[in-house]
């Protein structure tokens, strides 16, 4: 939409709009006026229809887990009438604890707990639960089940979230990914990631700051997207690392990356970053087979560049 006519980015945003509108009154039970309703089926004949077929043309839902969903995704699919049905839970929990329906759902969290189901949120921020869904303990480990479970049955998710006023659970970061710097401010890097990867030049992001004086992250360009402008500007690249060398790929990174430090405390602003040179994966050990960056390898990976970076 980006590099189409004018014309064309000009309905595609108008028709976001209206599909956002359309939406966030469905989302907040508010009635849809005869007016909205005319807008919004133009604007699915308009695009969305296209994205619809794109994903085969009948699809209801799609269904989230395994890793928090950014709130901005979640917004754009539900404006195009694909809905993303974002839950929550581990395999100790059955694994189910919470999750958004057809008729009850709320961008950015992960839905309401269900109905059999206990959660509080204990004193640091952590979720735990209790109930039928809780593991019995793990097999043959009895020191590391009652770490995990509680006298009172509580089983401590290793999550950190909160419950708001309308009774839905939202995810911050797992707690042993919570950093806390020099400064002693705590922060949960996962929605800041959530942002950057929303970003036109940036594919993944790795933000680090713990007992460091300022946030930074290591990133992976959107090798795709600049490989097309590097073309269309007749730049010559043999690969991938050349293209990470770039220096104006940096500088259309750090434009990405002000853009996020805009809606962040001060504390939270990443000051710097370096570049990966491919994309984390499976097989190059970066990443989990459930595709969660595997954080303490990066930062062995990057040791230097990063060491590097904190002491210009």
């Amino acid at each position: 939409m980006e590099g189409g006519p004018g014309i064309k980015r000009k309905i595609f945003y108008w028709s976001l709009g209206v599909g956002k509108e359309y939406v966030n009154a469905i989302m907040n039970k508010k009635p849809i006026s005869g007016a909205l309703q005319f807008k919004r089926n133009l604007a699915y004949k308009l695009v969305f229809s296209k994205l619809a077929e794109r994903v085969g043309g009948k699809l209801r839902f799609f269904v989230s887990g395994g890793a928090p969903l950014s709130k901005e995704i979640g917004e754009f699919f539900g404006a195009a009438g694909l809905i993303i049905l974002e839950g929550y839970g581990l395999t100790e929990t059955s694994p189910v604890i919470s999750v958004n329906t057809l008729e009850d759902f709320k961008f950015g969290t992960v839905g309401k707990i269900l109905s059999n189901v206990e959660v509080k949120i204990a004193e640091d921020g952590e979720i735990l639960t209790r109930g039928p869904h809780v593991m019995l303990g793990y097999f043959k480990k009895e020191a590391e089940t009652k770490e995990a479970i509680d006298d009172e049955k509580w089983f401590h998710t290793g999550d950190i979230g909160f419950i708001d006023d309308q009774g839905f659970l939202a995810i911050t970061d797992r707690k042993k990914n919570i950093l806390v710097t020099s400064g002693g401010k705590n922060i949960a890097p996962q929605p800041i990631e959530n942002k950057l990867v929303t970003c036109k030049y940036i594919e993944q992001a790795m933000v680090i700051g713990d007992q460091r004086k300022f946030c930074s992250a290591v990133i992976v360009p959107a090798f795709e997207v600049i490989e097309k402008w590097a073309k269309e500007n007749n730049i010559a690249f043999a690969n991938t690392k050349e293209l990470s060398e770039l220096p104006q790929v940096k500088d259309m990174i750090r434009e990405d990356v002000e853009s996020v430090n805009k809606d962040l405390a001060s504390y939270e602003t990443i000051k710097e970053f370096v570049l990966a040179d491919a994309p984390f994966s499976l097989e190059t050990g970066e990443l989990t087979p459930s595709l969660k960056v595997k954080r303490k390898i990066v930062i062995e990976k990057f040791k230097d560049k990063i060491e590097a970076m904190y002491q210009m």
